[in-house]
């Protein structure tokens, strides 16, 4: 059963329970323009990661600014934010069984839809799956291009390009090249010698398509971390940034190319916690521990009041130093800034949507929990 929400729109901020989603309208709306811009002029497509929200309200704002559609990761996400309305989606990973095929050929009948694979056999199944139901699956082969996790051997692309070609229900739609552990290098230059070396990488792939006859009529990848590389690489025709939206702490800790932590995109979410002891001189307790915050990125910043520091969490209860200063009363509210968005907001039911310190309005977390 999905929770009423913590405030109606229309109230003021200080009035949300807690702990909440707060997401700042005006920062989430300079960010969207802002990386729609950068891959506008880079002449890129843009197809925003739609893990990091999980909100079709916010899919529908991106595609508005100009997007092409969204990713998502699994097949239930996909079927959610088609039923918002959001109209072309990427499953940017792997779908593998009879049921999750299925549901994925299903979907397909409705709206635009992708999948990546690493597997003949596994591309067969999809194609079977395709022409039963009917529609047709845009398919990327994911080559391996430094993250070590899903993809083909680079050696081996071409090969599963060839067989992706020839099978009927799926359209072959490309490479998927997406370097995920080069997103949080902290330094800029080793940031992009990574993509660098990734884009080597494709290089050579493509080059085997071409001698084989094998048309490639997209490359997508990147991510919040590394988008201006491949950008501006001339090999990445599609971006698939997810963070910029929210803009988390961990992001926001990787340094520009003077070497200062710095981030063209705002902190747009926040986590809403209330003060539920000051029982001891500089310390105070939240309500927002484990169950409402990831902490494998890192301890959440606190955004105000300032000179407090978050030092650790529980399952209910975040400890705060507030030093000697600036220590919120019992029933006060602390403003975090998460250090992993995307686990975060799966955590919770709502978005507080504010401007300034009213509440314009509430969105659902639409697919939270869509890990199936």
């Amino acid at each position: 059963m999905t929770l009423p929400p913590p405030v109606r729109a229309g109230q003021p901020v200080d009035e949300v329970d807690t702990p909440a989603l707060l997401v700042d309208l005006d920062a989430l709306e300079r960010n969207i323009a802002l990386m729609q811009r950068a891959a506008d002029r880079a002449g890129v497509a843009l197809r925003p990661h739609a893990k990091s929200h999980k909100s079709a309200d916010i899919a529908l704002k991106q595609i508005e600014a100009g997007a092409v559609g969204v990713c998502c990761q699994k097949v239930s996400e996909a079927e959610l934010l088609a039923a918002g309305g959001v109209g072309d989606i990427l499953v940017s990973n792997q779908v593998v069984g009879p049921k999750k095929i299925g549901r994925l050929a299903s979907l397909a009948r409705h709206v635009r839809l992708g999948v990546c694979v690493d597997d003949a056999g596994n591309a067969a199944e999809i194609a079977a799956a395709a022409r039963h139901f009917g529609g047709e699956i845009a398919m990327l082969v994911e080559v391996d291009v430094g993250m070590g996790r899903c993809g083909v051997d680079p050696e081996g692309a071409a090969a599963l390009c060839r067989h992706v070609s020839a099978l009927e229900g799926v359209r072959f739609a490309g490479l998927q090249a997406y370097h995920g552990r080069a997103q949080h290098i902290r330094d800029h230059g080793e940031r992009g010698a990574a993509i660098a070396g990734a884009g080597v990488i494709v290089r050579r792939v493509l080059a085997d398509l071409a001698a084989a006859g094998v048309d490639c009529p997209a490359v997508t990848g990147a991510g919040t971390g590394s988008f201006e590389f491949e950008a501006a690489s001339g090999i990445w025709t599609e971006l698939q940034c997810g963070s910029y939206v929210f803009m988390d702490a961990d992001y926001a800790a990787n340094l520009d190319e003077g070497g200062e932590a710095v981030s063209v995109f705002d902190h747009s979410l926040y986590l809403l916690a209330g003060v539920v002891s000051a029982a001891r001189s500089g310390r105070a307790v939240v309500d927002a521990g484990l169950k409402s915050l990831a902490v494998d990125s890192g301890l959440p910043a606190v955004a105000d009041p300032p000179g407090v520091r978050y030092l650790g969490a529980s399952d209910e209860h975040g400890t705060l130093d507030t030093g000697s200063g600036n220590s919120p009363p019992l029933g006060g509210k602390v403003r975090l800034i998460p250090g992993h968005c995307d686990p975060t907001v799966n955590l919770h039911d709502w978005y507080v949507a504010v401007r300034g310190d009213v509440v314009e309005a509430l969105w659902p977390v639409t697919a939270r929990g869509a890990v199936f």
